[in-house]
């Protein structure tokens, strides 16, 4: 997978990801999703997205046993620490925490996953002196809408912040009217969650049909439409090797500027704003 996003740090990340929402939850599942994990680091996967909230922990723990099998050598993590574990010395602590169920010193994109309480400015210097202390390498923000981002600019609190992950899919597509362009503008990178939402996708006769044309499944229709369009890093999930494969087989799929056409027919491109989809 080529890079093709770099960050403010210089940072470079590929054009897609792999998820692990709801992952290391349940007991009987664990060693399928934990090989899932592996497959996916032996197709190509290179970039990791886990949260201290998930499993409240259990799913860190479990992406961590994945690296001591696999190796952590050229694998991008990112992780996400809760709103009210976000001051300075809360975020230091919750930072560690994820770093031992991990098994790894460093995390390589620290995100606040979602706005809260405490000043962001508390947050930004708890960044810092996890950065200078080697233990993060860049910080980020996640279901952050434009209208908070306009206020952080205006005080001065963006120059850092290098990610904003949102919810994005072609069934979801407010951020294109405003909050894309903003980031764009602000030299801040979109990852997106939720990138494949098949319900919604297999809902829409146009997609569905697009999709059996082009020889994918709606998901995998949908990840080669982000991968394609190339506006954010989506972050799919997968429970089990065979899922892993589909999903490295979409992400080599380029659609055609037709096949583009047909998908903002089926799903149309936003007029105007929209609230921002969080889940």
């Amino acid at each position: 997978m080529s890079e093709v996003f770099s960050l403010k740090s210089g940072l470079k990340l590929p054009g897609i990801g792999f998820g692990t929402w709801k992952m290391g939850e349940r007991a009987e599942i664990r060693q399928t999703e934990k090989s899932a994990l592996l497959r996916a680091m032996d197709l190509g996967f290179t970039l990791f997205d886990t949260a201290e909230m998930y499993g409240e922990g259990r799913t860190e723990t479990l992406l961590g046993e994945a690296l001591a099998e696999h190796g952590r050598d050229d694998l991008i993590l990112v992780s996400k620490v809760y709103p009210w574990n976000a001051g300075s010395s809360d975020m230091i602590a919750a930072c560690e925490a994820s770093l031992t169920r991990l098994g790894t010193d460093m995390i390589d994109i620290y995100l606040l996953h979602w706005p809260g309480s405490v000043p962001f400015e508390e947050t930004l210097e708890a960044a810092e002196r996890l950065k200078a202390a080697g233990k993060i390498r860049t910080f980020g923000i996640s279901n952050f809408d434009t209208s908070a981002l306009e206020e952080m600019e205006s005080q001065g609190l963006l120059a850092t912040v290098e990610l904003n992950q949102v919810m994005y899919n072609p069934a979801r597509r407010g951020i294109e009217y405003d909050l894309l362009p903003a980031l764009s503008r602000l030299g801040i990178s979109a990852m997106a969650y939720t990138p494949l939402e098949p319900a919604r996708l297999s809902g829409n006769a146009g997609f569905a049909e697009l999709a059996a044309e082009v020889g994918l499944t709606p998901p995998q229709l949908a990840l080669a439409w982000h991968v394609t369009r190339g506006a954010a890093i989506p972050i799919p999930k997968a429970g089990s090797p065979d899922h892993a494969d589909a999903l490295w087989q979409a992400s080599q799929h380029r659609l055609s500027a037709e096949d583009m056409a047909r998908i903002d027919a089926a799903f149309p491109p936003p007029s105007g704003p929209q609230p921002l989809d969080i889940l």
